[in-house]
């Protein structure tokens, strides 16, 4: 049962925890947003500099799940507001690299702090609001991501095309260190989620509904990143776009992707979980399929952008509340591995997009995403008929 004093203290501990994925949000996409900054300052080509986000991913995909066994006993409001230091303290240093070959393990160590905030955050969702309340937490909590997208990823392009990338990673730290403030005053004490048992991962990694709907998010997340992950040299290319313009894209794209997670927010407990993954999936292969029209002009291409914007971050609190919802007592393992499946499907699709563009193939990232999109779809479907008992 849900104590009444938890609930009471709701409304200030999802803002601290939502604010704490805006700060995690916005140091995953300062990379994406600083590319083509990073590469010329460093003296890389944009394929290698793009392997920042794929070694990330990768640390952040097998981490998550470690993570999540490791600090089983720990309370979340110390570990939450530590894992918030630690992306403070790392973000700083990362800014004060002389090289790539030192930013790359730097970067790789600072996203520790996403593999453990945000699905640890998600978990703690559970002991602090009652079922039917539950979905529309964990979308709430995870509009911190949207709002990212709004404030972060764009301010990240600015202050990376105005003043370079260091002054945006420095953004960060410094976001980090009043969020970690935040978490640590607005927390209850005692959020302790169940220890992950060996049976319970037993349970999760036997569980067929459980891997196809985790399957959909490495296929979506896969998919996305293949041409996400180089929004910047990508808009360069094809339209010229100075920082300003850049920024004001991502800035164009990150209200449409606010907007759609608030819509989610609101609809999610009613129109079922499953129904809102296949929606959000349906929209990003939209502008995936009319992607090329985008090169007739700068008003063409955010126009395509704005269902992929929709849906985008929504896709991934719907996740969430459907695993969440499949089986509430394995939610601790069920969101880190959620988690493993996004960042899993970020590294990979970063190093396609690198391996196609230094084939020559910059233009063919939206077909190959596209695809992987449609599979996407295909198993979110799949998955739905197998479940038993989930939301209609």
């Amino acid at each position: 049962m849900t104590h009444p004093q938890r609930d009471a203290a709701l409304p200030r501990a999802l803002w601290a925890l939502m604010m704490g994925n805006f700060v995690i949000g916005t140091g995953i996409m300062v990379v994406p947003g600083t590319l083509n900054d990073i590469s010329q300052s460093l003296g890389v080509s944009i394929p290698q500099a793009g392997q920042l986000i794929t070694a990330g991913a990768i640390l952040m995909g097998l981490g998550a799940p470690t993570f999540a066994t490791l600090v089983a006993g720990w309370d979340r409001r110390r570990l939450l507001t530590l894992s918030l230091v630690w992306y403070a303290l790392l973000m700083g240093i990362c800014a004060l690299a002389p090289s790539y070959t030192a930013l790359l393990p730097l970067r790789v160590l600072a996203v520790i702090s996403p593999a453990i905030f945000t699905p640890q955050a998600a978990a703690s969702i559970g002991l602090m609001v009652s079922s039917e309340r539950r979905g529309r937490a964990i979308t709430f909590v995870f509009m911190g991501w949207s709002v990212a997208s709004v404030l972060g990823m764009p301010l990240s392009a600015w202050i990376g095309g105005a003043f370079g990338w260091r002054w945006a990673f420095g953004l960060v730290s410094l976001m980090a260190v009043v969020s970690a403030v935040w978490v640590w005053r607005a927390m209850p004490d005692g959020i302790r989620p169940a220890a992950l048992s060996r049976d319970a991962w037993r349970q999760t990694l036997g569980s067929a509904q459980l891997m196809l709907a985790l399957g959909v998010t490495l296929l979506s997340g896969f998919g996305q990143f293949i041409l996400f992950s180089y929004f910047a040299p990508y808009l360069q290319q094809t339209l010229a776009t100075s920082a300003t313009t850049l920024s004001l894209l991502f800035l164009w794209f990150g209200a449409f992707g606010l907007a759609g997670t608030l819509g989610l927010t609101r609809w999610v407990d009613r129109m079922g979980a499953p129904r809102a993954v296949l929606l959000t999936l349906g929209l990003m292969a939209l502008s995936l399929a009319i992607w090329p029209l985008g090169r007739q002009g700068l008003w063409v291409q955010a126009l395509v952008m704005v269902p992929w914007a929709l849906g985008c971050f929504a896709a991934n609190s719907a996740q969430q509340a459907r695993l969440v919802h499949l089986s509430p007592i394995l939610a601790p393992a069920t969101v880190a591995l959620n988690t493993s499946a996004i960042y899993a499907g970020q590294g990979l699709g970063a190093a396609l997009g690198g391996l196609l563009i230094a084939q020559g193939h910059m233009l063919n990232l939206h077909s190959v995403g596209l695809a992987l999109m449609l599979l996407a779809m295909g198993l979110s479907v799949w998955a739905q008929k197998r479940s038993v008992g989930s939301w209609s």
